[in-house]
C-alpha cells in the first residue's frame, strides 16, 4: 500500500472531492483520480460511492480512513521527534464548560506562549460527548469529569469541590431530604455533574423530579439565584462569578471531591497532545509546591 496514495485519499475525504483535493495537494485532478484508483485496486474494494460529481465514503473507505489517519499521524510524529522540531499543526481539544470558565484561560495562554505553532480548536460539551469524540478521533484530547474507560489514557489535573447551590434565602441543605420539593436545574443527560447529583439524591434518574435543562452555567446560576430551583456545580465556577448571589451547600467529601482528568487515546498521543500533557504536568506539580509553572525555554 503506497503511503502517498493514503495521503491523497485522506485529502479527498477532507476536501470533499477530487478537484479541491488536487488544489490542496498541488496536483492535477487526473493524478488524484489515478491515485485513488490505484489504492482501490490495492485493497480490492471500492473506497467511495460515486454519485455524479460527488464522492461518498463506502464502508470500506470508512475503515481505511481510520488507519490512514493513524499512519499519517505516526509519520508526522516520527519526523518531529527525529528532527527535534517544536510541536505544530492542529490540536483539537475538548473541555467541559465548567473547566473552560474556571480553569483554562491561564492554561491556554501558557500553551500558546510555549507552542505558538500549534493551532488550538476548542470544543465544549458534556462529559459523555467529549469521551465519545476522543474515542472516535473527532478530538485529540479532552478535559472531562470522570475516569475514562480502558481505551483512553488519562492525567489527573484539577481537583474540584462540588456544591449544591440555592437561592440566598433557602435553608441549609445538608442531606437530600433538605432539597425535597425543589426543581433541579442541570445540563442535559451526559453531564457527569448531573449524575453526581443523582447519586447524592439517591435516585437512578431525575424523571420523577421537576427538571429544568439549560446549556450554560451562567443561565443555571441566574435561575438558581432567582429561586427557580437548586443545582450542582464546581466551586471554582462559582468563584469565577463573584457578582452572583447564591447560597452554597457543600456535599460530603466522599461525594463532593472529584478530579478532572485530561484524556487522550492510549498509544496515540500526537506531538501537540504530548506538549499539552507536559504543560499540565508542570502545572499540577507547581500547584502541589504552591509555585507557578516553570517557563519553557
Amino acid at each position: 500500500m503506497n503511503f502517498t496514495d493514503l495521503q491523497v485519499f485522506k485529502a479527498v475525504v477532507e476536501e470533499g472531492g477530487v478537484i479541491k483535493a488536487a488544489r490542496k495537494l498541488h496536483r492535477v485532478p487526473s493524478n488524484v483520480t489515478t491515485r485513488i484508483k490505484q489504492l482501490e485496486a490495492t485493497v480490492g474494494m471500492p473506497l467511495f460511492h460515486r454519485d455524479r460529481q460527488r464522492l461518498h465514503l463506502s464502508p470500506s473507505g470508512e475503515v481505511l480512513l481510520g488507519y490512514a489517519e493513524q499512519l499519517i499521524r505516526l509519520s508526522d510524529e516520527a519526523r518531529h521527534v527525529v528532527s527535534g522540531a517544536a510541536p505544530q499543526g492542529v490540536l483539537k481539544l475538548g473541555t467541559l464548560e465548567s473547566t473552560t470558565a474556571s480553569r483554562l484561560p491561564s492554561v491556554l495562554a501558557e500553551f500558546h506562549r510555549r507552542y505558538p505553532d500549534v493551532r488550538l480548536e476548542l470544543t465544549t460539551g458534556t462529559n459523555d460527548q467529549l469521551v465519545a469524540a476522543v474515542t472516535e478521533r473527532r478530538l485529540d484530547a479532552a478535559f472531562i469529569a470522570e475516569p475514562p474507560g480502558p481505551d483512553l489514557a488519562q492525567l489527573p489535573v484539577f481537583r474540584e469541590r462540588l456544591m449544591v447551590i440555592s437561592s440566598p434565602e433557602h435553608p441549609p441543605i445538608k442531606r437530600p431530604r433538605d432539597a425535597e420539593g425543589q426543581s433541579v436545574i442541570t445540563f442535559p443527560s451526559g453531564c457527569a455533574y448531573r449524575r453526581a447529583l443523582q447519586r447524592w439524591l439517591g435516585r437512578e434518574s431525575l424523571a420523577s423530579l421537576r427538571v429544568l435543562e439549560l446549556g450554560s452555567y451562567h443561565a443555571i446560576v441566574a435561575c438558581v439565584a432567582a429561586g427557580a430551583g437548586i443545582a450542582l456545580m464546581p466551586e471554582a465556577v462559582l468563584d469565577a462569578m463573584p457578582q452572583v448571589r447564591v447560597r452554597r451547600h457543600p456535599l460530603p467529601k466522599a461525594q463532593g471531591d472529584i478530579v478532572t482528568p485530561l484524556v487522550w487515546r492510549d498509544g496515540e498521543a500526537s506531538p501537540p497532545v504530548r506538549a499539552l500533557r507536559a504543560l499540565m504536568t508542570d502545572i499540577t506539580a507547581a500547584g502541589r509546591r504552591g509555585a507557578k509553572p516553570r517557563r519553557a525555554a
